[in-house]
């Protein structure tokens, strides 16, 4: 299978929260550009499904994006589960760390890193 960059609009949102803090952990981590962002869906999680964030490089099967200057991965198949949400990344008392607010999930677990569709 080839891999392809798709000019399309992608169909996830970063916050600016989220971009903020991509970008930090690229300079900390000293991330190569031949890395993007993977996100992504497992089975597993206590909704039946899980959430894939983190660097990795282009595979096979991948659609690319660019959300604000960051490279952005996705197994086409993910689509279906991803399409519309929106990662962002919080650092308050409440909750720290990157959260999923996806329009497709049918229930979320209490700590929001799974969900069922």
């Amino acid at each position: 299978m080839s891999t392809e960059s798709i000019v399309a609009p992608a169909p996830l949102t970063l916050t600016d929260g989220a971009v903020k803090e991509l970008r930090k952990l690229i300079d900390q981590q000293e991330i190569s550009p031949d890395f993007g962002l993977r996100v992504g869906v497992e089975g597993g999680g206590c909704s039946g499904m899980s959430y894939i964030l983190g660097f990795d490089q282009k595979k096979d099967g991948d659609s690319e994006y660019t959300i604000e200057g960051i490279r952005v991965f996705m197994n086409k198949g993910h689509g279906l589960y991803l399409a519309g949400m929106e990662v962002d990344f919080k650092n308050g008392l409440d909750a720290r760390g990157f959260t999923f607010n996806n329009p497709n999930a049918s229930s979320t677990c209490g700590c929001g890193s799974s969900f069922s569709a």
